[in-house]
């Protein structure tokens, strides 16, 4: 099973937030997820970026991947460059 961190979409329309979720890559973006890594709300100034560093540094050594946005805000909350830190030793 193919795992990825990715992004889910809630909240009402034209007022997105977004749960950061490991999810299977088959399942459908809305779909079925495994966990709630964090969230993601874009309308907030500035935007607000909640994630368990914890879990996704997990996830990304289980072998998850993360999507381009996803690794964007992994990059904001400090998780990815603790992953790399920590694969390079």
């Amino acid at each position: 099973m193919a795992v990825k961190l990715r992004l889910m979409r809630m909240g009402k329309k034209k007022q997105p937030t977004y749960r950061v979720v490991a999810a299977d890559s088959r399942s459908p973006r809305d779909g079925r997820f495994i966990e709630v890594v964090g969230t993601y709300e874009p309308r907030q100034d500035p935007s607000v970026v909640r994630i368990d560093n914890e879990r996704a540094i997990e996830w990304l050594r289980k072998g998850a991947k993360p999507t381009d946005r996803v690794q964007r805000l992994l990059q904001e909350s400090g998780a990815w460059d603790e992953f790399t830190a920590a694969a390079g030793r």
